[in-house]
């Protein structure tokens, strides 16, 4: 799609990939995700969504590593993301790329402890 990005933003040695539109975001929500190696290069990359804090440990994953806007397409979904958005930890790039093109998400509300 002609609005879906990916940028180096300054100092940042990768490409942030943001897509178009948030409502673009349909991945799963429950469930065992296996992502791909190119997502997930070391480690376990096996992500038991019923277990708390691993949807947010998904998301950043992919957020982080997307190589394209559809490996957010099949990962991230629109309403856990911007629930989970305040208390995501992400590099300051990925968070800046991410709310200049989705202001919304930085008026996100936090969650309670």
């Amino acid at each position: 799609m002609s609005g879906d990005s990916a940028s180096r933003p300054h100092g940042y040695a990768k490409p942030v990939v943001v897509p178009e539109t948030l409502d673009q975001l349909r991945g799963p929500t429950s469930g065992v995700i296996d992502l791909p190696r190119h997502l997930k290069w070391s480690g376990n990359s096996r992500y038991d969504l019923t277990q708390p804090g691993r949807i947010g440990d998904l998301y950043r994953t992919v957020l982080n590593e997307a190589a394209s806007p559809t490996d957010l397409y099949a990962y991230v979904s629109r309403d856990s993301l911007i629930q989970l958005w305040p208390s995501m930890w992400l590099p300051q790039a990925v968070r800046r790329a991410w709310e200049e093109r989705f202001p919304e998400l930085r008026s996100a509300p936090r969650r309670a402890a």
